[in-house]
């Protein structure tokens, strides 16, 4: 068995004993403006994402956008559920790319005419998925699964409410 199904039939194990369980802080993420439009984000363990803007409205274009950072989200978190679902059924994956595309337009980012959405208008998941003695079908259920248990595709597709809290500094 491996080290990953281990951990994860470890963990069902223990949350499947607390009927209690339920809602628990993630890891807050911290941005600060640096220069610009360039973005320093900070999260527990000192991991830093830099983010900035394409020169078109005024940043240097020298990091991903936000908006991409949304995109690679929601890709590593699908092919990451994917894998951790593949490993706890022991179906060894041969290959898995997963690639999330969107449209978006900026009209509504930079306010120019009325009732344009400010984010993607739509988005898609394409998912390559290869394991040898595996036929289409049960690879196609593992997919559906581990995409309706994905946690960012689940706030994507959820519209999470979020508070907006506004404090003097």
């Amino acid at each position: 068995m491996s080290d990953i199904r281990e951990s994860i039939i470890s963990v069902k194990s223990a949350l499947a004993s607390k009927p209690d369980a339920g809602p628990a802080p993630d890891r807050p993420a911290v941005a600060v403006i640096e220069d610009g439009l360039r973005c320093r984000t900070e999260g527990a363990g000192g991991w830093t994402v830099v983010t900035d803007m394409p020169a078109a409205v005024g940043g240097e274009g020298a990091a991903p956008t936000p908006g991409w950072l949304i995109r690679a989200a929601l890709a590593s978190c699908a092919a990451t559920t994917i894998a951790m679902r593949a490993e706890e059924l022991g179906i060894a994956l041969t290959r898995l790319e997963v690639t999330a595309e969107s449209e978006t337009d900026m009209r509504g980012l930079l306010g120019v005419g009325d009732g344009i959405a400010a984010g993607p208008v739509t988005a898609r998941l394409r998912v390559e998925v290869a394991a040898d003695g595996e036929d289409e079908q049960r690879l196609e259920e593992l997919v559906v699964w581990a995409d309706g248990h994905s946690p960012v595709g689940d706030c994507v597709r959820r519209a999470v409410p979020v508070e907006l809290e506004i404090t003097g500094g």
